[in-house]
This record gives structure tokens, C-alpha cells and sequence, in this order.
């Protein structure tokens, strides 16, 4: 067993901990059920910046390569902290117990079902698997044992949503394996953290969910994920992060919100690999071989997702019409959709013009369009808008909505091209903002004629 294999295990020991938090609930008091709850967290905290020496072989199991030139298991010390401070809000406030439990397992275990997978396979993606697989089956279990034990010492019900606890377990692993994508080892107590956030968060929405539709999205979106990889048309973190925002979409949107986000998806990546090697020398080719990163992929999505989220959120806790979030999500994609469409075709051709002055510009220049370009981006718009009138009870002027959405995304993104790309705000940012005028357009369009 590798030294990494066995950190790993420690870790998952240490996170095991956790399980200890539901019994502590039971406490008389709630004072006491604190201290029980965050104390064995902040004991192994404790012991590892103060007790556990270099020399000794606890310090070679825990040690991280940064805690050999401090001497302290600072690593040890973060993650339990980390632990600790979601202990807290799990007791005092409304963090609920058996997600805590999930939440802290699911970054542990996958931890060491990623090292696992390293020692079978020294790939990247087969790692992750290893972490996102074991990081579910740990979240499912820590919810559930959390339950019960909550239930046994008599401050919880006993009955487990298990739709609700697949769904969060496997948000979280999702989420936690995109950030570790991104970020260091050592940064565990942040990807700990912010899981529990966003799993408190999806907690609260009580979203309706099914345990079918749950399993579907698991296998639909890793499906797809692995494809768009092993066609290179994204990279490891673009990849998870399209199989993060496909799984929420499936879920709290629908196969018809999913269906249109897949298109964009799909049909965006093989546009960007179109005649790949003539864009490469008129250098307008995207980097890193067509191959969409995070940033590119949550610059076109981050609206959409928030509009999908705004959706399950509603009526119930936002007292507005859900429809109004179709048409912002439906609205964000086709720009999206047009953006890439308009770019990836319309810049292999020449004579392109600045939008704001129609003088001519060299062809990758920020701002400048083809009427190529135009005609590429409007039928994008028009394949979301169809999609859309397919898969969802709609007008025909709501589909026209959405096709006006993405025409005004496209113009949005090349006007920001042209003034403010570059001095004030990068690609990613300008992407951004035309999804979300878009957004807002549809919003406002289907209040002001009356379609919802």
C-alpha cells in the first residue's frame, strides 16, 4: 500500500468521526451537544499541532508534503477544523445532522477511493471515477447511519428519503470532485465546506424528486461526460462541470430543460473542433485543442444553473411562476448557444466588420462579425428555440421568445466584445453577461406579453 493510500485511509478515519455528531444530539442539553459534537474535531486539531511529533509514525501517516517543513500536521488540523465548524452548524443551527455526516464522508472517502483508483490505473479520469463512486456510496451510507442514529437517541424521525439522500449524495460528490480538480490536496477544508453549503442549500429547496429520474441523470450524465472527454471536446474540470450542471438539470429542471443543455453541449464542442487546424492558423482556435476548460463551460451555464435552481425553488419558496425560469434558462442557453455557433463558424470567414463602427477588422478580433457568423448563430438560437417547443408545452410565441434570446445574447456578447472585452472584463466574463441578458430578456418579454 502506497504512503498517499494511506493518508488517504487516515483521513477517512479521521472523517469517520462524523458519525459520532448525530448520538451527540441526544445530549440534554444544547450547550453540551455542542461541545460533544465538535470535540472529537477539535481533539485530533489539537494533537496535530501540538502533540504528534516529526519523528513519530502517527506524523508519517498524516503528513501532507507542506507539514514536513512546518514539523505540524497542519493538513490533519484543517480538515478536522473543517469538520468541526459543520459539526456546529449542523447542532446549533439548521444544517441537517445526517447531511453533515454525508457531506464530511463524501469528501474523506473519496479522497481515498481516488488514491485507490490511482494504484489500479495512473489516469486522471479513472481517478476521479474512484473518488465521485466512492464519495457517493460513502454520502448515501452517512446519511442513512446518520438518520438512524439521530432516530435511536430520539432527535430525528427514522424514516429515509432515499430520492433526497441519492440526489444529495451525488451533488456532492459531483461538486466536491470539480473542486478537487481545480484545486490543491491541502485544500480539502474548503471543498469540505463548500460542499456542505450547497448541500444545506439543496436541503432546503426540498426539491420533488424521484429516485428513478435520480439514477437516470447518474447514468445519462457520466455517460455523456466521459464521451465529451474521450473526444477531447472538454477537460477534466469542463467535464465534471458539465456533468454537474447536466445532473441538476435533469433533476430539479426535466428532460426537456436537459435536452436543450445537452444540445448546446454536444453540438458547441463539435463546432469548436470544425476545421480545428484552419482556425488554429487564422488564430482564432480555442486553447488547449478545442477542449472546453471549467471557466469556459460555467461562463455559458452559471445563468442557465441558476435559473434551473430558481425553478425548484418556486412557488414554494420564490412566489414566482416557474415558467418564468424556463424561459430565463431556455433564453440563457440559446445565446450561449448562438455565441459559440456565431464564432466557431463565422470566423472562418474573412471581411469581418466591428459591430459598433462597421469598419472592417481582422477575423478573431473582439466585436468583429461576419454575416456568416449571424446566419450560423441564428439557426444555433433556432435549434434551442425547436428543442424547446418539442419537449415542453409551449406557443409558438414562446418559441420565438427564445429564439429573440438568443439573438440578443449574440449581439450583447459582440458589443461587449468591442467596448469593454479585454480592458475591463475577459472572454469569460463577456460570455457571462450576454447569457444573462438574454436572460432577463426572456423574463421580461413573457411578463410584458402575457405567456406564463
Amino acid at each position: 500500500m502506497t504512503g498517499t493510500v494511506r493518508r488517504a485511509g487516515a483521513f477517512a478515519a479521521v472523517g469517520t468521526l462524523a458519525v459520532a455528531v448525530p448520538a451527540a444530539t441526544g445530549f440534554g442539553s444544547l450547550e453540551l451537544a455542542t461541545v460533544a459534537a465538535i470535540a472529537p474535531f477539535v481533539i485530533v486539531a489539537a494533537l496535530g499541532v501540538t502533540v504528534i511529533g516529526q519523528d513519530s509514525r502517527l506524523f508519517e501517516l498524516f503528513a501532507r508534503p507542506g507539514d514536513y517543513e512546518d514539523g505540524k500536521l497542519y493538513g490533519l488540523a484543517a480538515f478536522s477544523l473543517a469538520a468541526a465548524g459543520l459539526a456546529l452548524l449542523a447542532v446549533r443551527f439548521s444544517l441537517p445532522v445526517p447531511v453533515f455526516v454525508g457531506v464530511v464522508v463524501i469528501v474523506a472517502y473519496g479522497n481515498l477511493g481516488q488514491r485507490l483508483a490511482y494504484t489500479v490505473r495512473a489516469d486522471e479520469v479513472v481517478a476521479t471515477a474512484g473518488f465521485v463512486l466512492v464519495g457517493f456510496v460513502a454520502g448515501v451510507a452517512g446519511q442513512v447511519v446518520g438518520t438512524q442514529i439521530q432516530a435511536a437517541v430520539g432527535e430525528g424521525a427514522a424514516a429515509v428519503d432515499l430520492p433526497l439522500v441519492l440526489f444529495l449524495a451525488a451533488s456532492g460528490a459531483f461538486v466536491a470532485a470539480l473542486l478537487r480538480s481545480v484545486l490543491f490536496e491541502r485544500d480539502d477544508p474548503l471543498v469540505m465546506l463548500t460542499v456542505g453549503l450547497l448541500l444545506w442549500l439543496f436541503f432546503e429547496l426540498d426539491p420533488s424528486v424521484t429516485a428513478q429520474r435520480v439514477v437516470i441523470a447518474l447514468a445519462v450524465t457520466v455517460l455523456l461526460g466521459y464521451l465529451s472527454y474521450a473526444l477531447d471536446t472538454a477537460s477534466l474540470p469542463g467535464m465534471l462541470t458539465g456533468v454537474l450542471l447536466a445532473f441538476l438539470t435533469i433533476v430539479l429542471g426535466g428532460f426537456g430543460w436537459f435536452a436543450m443543455l445537452i444540445t448546446f453541449f454536444g453540438l458547441g464542442g463539435l463546432s469548436t473542433k470544425y476545421r480545428y487546424d484552419e482556425k488554429l492558423d487564422r488564430g482564432i482556435a480555442e486553447e488547449n485543442e478545442g477542449a472546453r476548460g471549467s471557466g469556459n463551460v460555467l461562463a455559458n451555464s452559471i445563468v442557465a444553473l441558476f435559473a434551473v435552481v430558481a425553478a425548484a425553488a418556486s412557488p414554494s419558496h420564490i412566489t414566482v411562476d416557474p415558467l418564468l425560469f424556463f424561459y430565463a434558462f431556455a433564453g440563457a442557453v440559446a445565446a450561449a448557444m448562438t455565441d459559440t455557433f456565431s464564432s466557431e463558424f463565422g470566423g472562418l470567414y474573412d471581411n469581418p466588420r466591428l459591430i459598433t463602427t462597421l469598419r472592417p477588422v481582422e477575423p478573431g478580433t473582439d466585436g468583429g462579425v461576419t454575416w456568416q457568423g449571424v446566419v450560423a448563430g441564428a439557426v444555433g438560437a433556432g435549434i434551442i428555440a425547436g428543442i424547446a417547443a418539442l419537449t415542453q408545452d409551449i406557443s409558438t410565441a414562446g418559441s420565438g421568445v427564445i429564439l429573440l434570446c438568443g439573438l440578443v445574447g449574440m449581439i450583447v456578447d459582440s458589443l461587449l466584445g468591442a467596448t469593454v472585452e479585454g480592458s475591463v472584463v475577459g472572454n469569460q466574463g463577456v460570455n457571462m453577461l450576454a447569457t444573462l441578458a438574454a436572460a432577463l430578456t426572456g423574463a421580461s418579454v413573457v411578463l410584458v406579453v402575457g405567456l406564463l
